[in-house]
């Protein structure tokens, strides 16, 4: 089974609803969770170079075994193919 992922940050979004965002209606987000997505408005104006360099800082800080060679290339290969981000 193939966990799904926030559209925006590639965090897995769980098997419960807990963590997904909300549209302008209130309504649940189907592709983007609540750190990214509320009210049916991303939360940040950013680039993907920067919600990457996020998301590699948050993966290094939270795994001790992940390099931040390691994490960029992990960021680096999904990313491009998320939905916000595809061109």
């Amino acid at each position: 089974m193939i966990e799904k992922v926030c559209q925006s940050c590639g965090m897995p979004m769980g098997t419960t609803d807990d963590l997904y965002g909300t549209e302008a209606n209130g309504s649940l987000s189907k592709d983007y969770c609540k750190f990214c997505y509320v009210d049916g408005k991303f939360v940040d104006d950013c680039t993907m170079e920067q919600m990457m360099k996020l998301c590699i800082d948050l993966n290094v800080a939270y795994n001790e075994f992940l390099t931040p060679a390691d994490a960029e290339k992990l960021v680096g290969g999904f990313f491009p193919s998320l939905k916000r981000w595809k061109k």
